[in-house]
């Protein structure tokens, strides 16, 4: 399986990075650096698929994959 795509930007308001996964539904988190923002939103991930699969729930498929891939790999 394909690891889920991983946003992370910079934002004015909260002062730090925020990095998001989109086909996990609500799942983010916050660092002052990029790199502290992708260090936690794994721990996030885990914590995400953990709880799902706990609760008997459907873990999605990767499948997000932003338009300047498909544009570069066409």
């Amino acid at each position: 399986m394909r690891d889920y795509h991983i946003n992370i930007f910079y934002s004015e308001e909260d002062e730090g990075y925020i990095a998001d996964i989109p086909d996990l539904t609500y799942c983010s988190a916050f660092g002052k650096t990029p790199v502290e923002a992708l260090q936690e939103v794994e721990k996030a991930k885990e914590l995400w698929l953990e709880a799902a699969r706990a609760e008997g729930k459907p873990v999605p498929q990767a499948k997000y994959r932003p338009v300047i891939y498909e544009t570069v790999s066409a």
